[in-house]
């Protein structure tokens, strides 16, 4: 009788730990990269009879919690730094002590003091470098775009070839501290009488800055003589090489004393501040400007494993390499890793319908122990109560 209370106990035993592992499965149902678990279950043996030369049933060992590691839905997010992984790929991220870690919660988000951190401000996010390094990702060396001197401006429209001047007054261009100039172009034909010919004058203010030709056929630009260079040093600035580029989306057809001719863009930028980031669908971090300027900065680190005994749970939504295991690092896109999805982030893998299922049955499991030990003990009961009786 004491051998199958002790059964049952075992039972009552398993069933309460298969309660815990349902019981965190639900409550993180809402997790960010949540990853539910299996309780597994084993039979246990009591010491053999050796006069029977058998071994009885000793009850219920629960030896192991095993990772589901299978992905999750993934959940849209107003958060631009907000990530997926679709594939395979675990993000890298490192503790405030320096541990490393992985996982699959990718809500991000830039802390106080500019690194990419996971919601709780401190466990950094980490790229590979090119070298194989980890490192931070972090905004420090990204915050501003630098100015660009304008090198080129472009044109497009029609100088009407039977008008007998015309005129662009503002042109802009700036210089390599960032400064804006406007400068304005004079159009007249060419002395001389050279047939669709014209003389473009540049100024700035009231200072003239260079003078050239531009020449049309039948129209269009003749290609050596559509652009005009010349040497641009701005009032305290540094001199600059500038092309007027009249090659192409410029005509000249007749059209009264009217032109539609008008500067169509130019190289050149303002410095600018930081004023959105994101990634793309290779883990590159997107940087946008308020020049109107763009860049990509670090790229975020995956890891993959072999198989889910090389993962332990470390609790924080992250996970360890267990035994020693390696794990490969590469970047979305790499052979073997996933792409990246941003403004969604993927959400726990926890199917409710089969957790309520399980609980069903670990209930029964525990209710059944627990009537096992009640009938051993009436037994007992029955039992002691026999003596003395005749």
């Amino acid at each position: 009788m004491i051998d199958a209370i002790n059964t049952a106990v075992s039972g009552l035993n398993g069933f309460t730990k298969g309660l815990q592992v349902i019981s965190n499965n639900v409550t993180n149902m809402d997790t960010p990269g949540f990853k539910g678990s299996d309780i597994q279950f084993e039979d246990q043996l009591s010491s053999p009879d050796e006069q029977a030369g058998s071994s009885d049933g000793g009850g219920l060992n629960a030896y192991a919690v095993a990772l589901d590691l299978s992905s999750g839905q993934p959940v849209q997010s107003n958060n631009p730094l907000a990530v997926a992984v679709n594939g395979n790929g675990l993000f890298v991220v490192q503790d405030a002590q320096g541990h490393v870690h992985y996982t699959r919660d990718g809500d991000f988000q830039f802390n106080a003091a500019g690194y990419l951190t996971m919601q709780d401000g401190t466990t950094r996010v980490m790229s590979l470098g090119a070298n194989g390094a980890l490192s931070p990702i972090t905004l420090s060396s990204v915050q501003s775009s630098a100015p660009h001197a304008t090198s080129t401006v472009s044109f497009t429209g029609n100088l009407s070839s039977t008008a007998t001047t015309d005129a662009i007054n503002s042109v802009p261009v700036y210089d390599a501290g960032g400064g804006a100039h406007d400068l304005s172009l004079a159009f007249a034909p060419a002395s001389g009488g050279a047939a669709n010919t014209w003389t473009v004058t540049v100024s700035d203010g009231s200072t003239t800055v260079a003078t050239g030709n531009i020449a049309f056929s039948d129209g269009e630009p003749v290609p050596a003589q559509s652009k005009i260079s010349f040497t641009y040093t701005p009032t305290g600035g540094q001199a600059q090489n500038v092309t007027l580029d009249f090659s192409t989306n410029v005509t000249s057809f007749a059209a009264g004393t009217s032109s539609t001719l008008a500067v169509g863009q130019q190289d050149g930028y303002t410095a600018g501040t930081l004023t959105n980031t994101t990634f793309n669908n290779t883990g590159a971090l997107s940087l946008t400007y308020s020049n109107g300027q763009s860049s990509t900065g670090p790229q975020l680190a995956l890891a993959t494993y072999g198989s889910a005994s090389d993962l332990t749970d470390h609790g924080n939504n992250e996970f360890d390499a267990a035994n020693g295991a390696l794990l490969q690092l590469g970047h979305a896109g790499d052979n073997g890793f996933g792409s990246i999805q941003a403004n969604e982030y993927e959400g726990s893998n926890v199917d409710l319908s089969s957790e309520f299922s399980e609980l069903i049955v670990m209930q029964r499991g525990y209710q059944a122990s627990s009537q096992l030990i009640s009938t051993a003990n009436q037994m007992l009961q029955q039992l002691f109560s026999m003596d003395g009786q005749a």
